[in-house]
């Protein structure tokens, strides 16, 4: 099984290098970011399972950034939202989970393992979900375009039996063409002969 990616985005470098320390052990692929810009750049390089960020670093809003910033990535990553001061408005930034530091690291694993799972699971039942319709939908044309079929055959077969009928009808009921006077110097013959 490959290793689950994760970025860590925190401006204290302690806890960067703990949380990495503790993830790697536990077989994550981690990469690390000291600032909310280095988080976002790194977010858009590299595909992540899950981006873990503080939410006070250069500036109070630069975890909301990040959080922002993973959340329109088009791969999808979990987020969760460390902090050392625990705001009850977490879920509004977009964070899929809040984690409380400092915490214990059987604790610290455990929850980002569950997120992980509920996250994927998520994941899917939405992208069966999106799948479902698109099944139905093809069937659906499937079905309209052989009744056309159908139809069409039934009803082109009549047409074309009846066609070359049409064609002899039109033929007999035709009248016959009519003849112009030639123009040119025959004609003024012919008119010069019928005035003697």
């Amino acid at each position: 099984m490959a290793k689950r990616r994760v970025l860590l985005v925190d401006d204290e470098v302690s806890v960067l290098l703990t949380m990495k320390a503790v993830l790697e052990i536990s077989g994550y692929d981690v990469d690390t970011a000291a600032s909310a810009r280095e988080g976002k750049s790194k977010i858009k390089l590299r595909e992540y399972q899950m981006v873990i960020t503080d939410m006070r670093m250069e500036s109070d809003a630069a975890g909301r950034e990040v959080i922002q910033a993973a959340r329109t990535a088009p791969y999808h990553p979990a987020v969760a939202l460390l902090t050392a001061f625990p705001d009850d408005d977490w879920a509004d930034f977009g964070a899929d989970k809040m984690l409380v530091k400092p915490m214990q690291t059987g604790m610290l694993l455990k929850q980002i393992e569950k997120l992980l799972e509920t996250h994927a699971a998520k994941l899917q039942r939405l992208a069966t979900s999106a799948a479902a319709p698109s099944k139905s939908d093809a069937a659906a044309a499937t079905k309209s375009a052989a009744k056309k079929a159908a139809a069409k055959g039934a009803v082109a077969a009549p047409k074309a039996a009846a066609k070359p009928v049409a064609k002899k009808d039109a033929a007999k009921k035709r009248p016959a063409a009519k003849k112009t006077p030639a123009k040119g110097p025959v004609a003024r013959k012919k008119v010069a002969t019928k005035r003697k």
